[in-house]
């Protein structure tokens, strides 16, 4: 059964950090691309960072360009988001998926993040 678990979330302060995590099961973790997306209320799904199945390549939003980091320790088949400097535009539920080809793409529940004073 593939499952993605995160956690991490939660309500953190502007200016303040966060890392996020997201446990695989059910799959070859190591030959899946991972990716963070997130979907504030209202707003559209967007991607927040990407990273190859190798780990070699990233690539990150706009929005959060210069203040996250994606990593992913496929020994734990755990992928990590780390952001910095959080912004109240940042709030949203963090999703975090695995995607492999066309047809092999999987969620997870996704998690809450409120960046607010």
């Amino acid at each position: 059964q593939v499952r993605l678990v995160e956690s991490g979330g939660g309500l953190v302060q502007p200016g303040g950090s966060l890392r996020l995590s997201c446990v695989a099961s059910g799959f070859t973790f190591s030959t899946y691309a991972m990716r963070w997306y997130r979907q504030a209320p209202g707003a559209d799904r967007e991607l927040v960072a990407h990273i190859s199945s190798t780990g070699d390549f990233t690539k990150y939003g706009d929005s959060v360009q210069g203040r996250a980091t994606i990593l992913r320790d496929d020994a734990k088949q755990t992928v990590y988001l780390q952001m910095s400097m959080l912004k109240p535009e940042d709030t949203a539920v963090y999703f975090c998926n695995a995607k492999q080809g066309l047809w092999n793409d999987h969620w997870g529940q996704g998690i809450q993040v409120t960046v607010s004073s």
